[in-house]
């Protein structure tokens, strides 16, 4: 055949079918999809430093071992309130001409997803305790060390954002821990990311739902499992013993306000924030209850758990009683 035997011809028809295939398969494809897929309207602009910070995450390796994708199966709930859809992605652009790391989805999962990160952990003070020495607030943590985003001084200047890294993973009593703008950059990024309500009443309801236990006539508590709730929505902060970390997050563990037996104050802590102990080192408290869309049910099971653990024995609530209070603590 001519084709063949003709080098010219031969490669002309190659590069021809080369051509109609990526504008079939890839070109046409793609303008359908920014065609068919607009923008969430509330979704956010990234701010300029989180935009440097997004740089950083690439460039420091933790698209690797994060996603940013959830997929429509109950085991991703955890993750954020609704499966992922093009238009979470539609207002990504390339980072340049040369370079497409606008979309971070990700491959696996050997650190958490962080789709709604920002959400679920958006305390500024937790993510650079975290950079600085993951350790510090997931013992198990296989995450590296970011150190180098910091700067170790023997005293702090104005404008110095100090973390409060506990004494046991400083070489020195005496040594400051400084965020540097990058750190501060990167965690600008992650407290963006943040899963946007869709339009409507209603968000598509994940695959494979798993089926809630039985309401119990002793509250809540006694179906849910508050020791895994706790795990899921506190212990990242107040550590699986309920002592904290010194100088970063206060303990539980004989704590005041858990030892209540009015319940009002720990409650209204868990739904709304709280800024009372920041006099003395600790950061603010995120409104938990709120952001991570607890019923009273959970609130009740997790309160249980914290008042009847490491030591702590205190009055249990129910869940009718956790949900008059938050009626009652709630912000307009």
């Amino acid at each position: 055949m001519e084709l063949f035997d003709n080098h010219k011809t031969l490669y002309s028809t190659a590069l021809g079918l080369f051509l109609v295939l990526t504008l079939g398969v890839a070109i046409l494809p793609a303008i359908s999809n920014e065609k068919n897929n607009a923008p969430l309207p509330d979704a956010p602009v990234l701010s300029e430093d989180a935009v440097k910070g997004k740089a950083l995450f690439v460039a420091n390796g933790c698209v690797a071992c994060h996603t940013q994708q959830i997929r429509n199966v109950e085991m991703d709930k955890i993750w954020g309130e609704r499966p992922g859809i093009a238009a979470d992605y539609a207002d990504n652009h390339r980072t340049d001409l040369l370079r497409n790391t606008a979309t971070l989805m990700g491959t696996e999962r050997t650190g958490p997803d962080l789709t709604n990160v920002g959400n679920r952990q958006p305390s500024r003070d937790w993510h650079l305790v975290h950079l600085f020495n993951p350790r510090t607030v997931v013992e198990q943590s296989i995450m590296p060390a970011y150190t180098w985003m910091f700067e170790i001084k023997d005293s702090v200047q104005d404008g110095d954002v100090v973390v409060n890294v506990p004494e046991a993973f400083l070489a020195s009593t005496r040594q400051q821990v400084v965020a540097t703008k990058e750190a501060l950059q990167l965690v600008a990024y992650l407290q963006s990311l943040k899963q946007v309500k869709l339009p409507g009443e209603k968000s598509p309801l994940f695959l494979y739902k798993r089926e809630r236990p039985a309401a119990a006539s002793d509250g809540a508590s006694a179906v849910l499992n508050g020791a895994e709730l706790y795990a899921n929505n506190c212990q990242s902060c107040h550590q699986p013993n309920g002592e904290g970390l010194k100088g970063a997050f206060p303990p539980l563990k004989g704590s005041k306000i858990v030892l209540n037996d009015d319940p009002e104050l720990m409650v209204d802590i868990i739904m709304n924030g709280y800024t009372g102990r920041m006099q003395e080192g600790f950061g603010e408290m995120p409104a938990v209850g709120t952001l991570n869309k607890l019923t009273a049910g959970e609130v009740a099971a997790i309160m249980n758990h914290e008042r009847s653990s490491w030591g702590n024995s205190s009055r249990k609530v129910t869940e009718e009683q956790v949900k008059a209070i938050m009626e009652k603590v709630k912000k307009q």
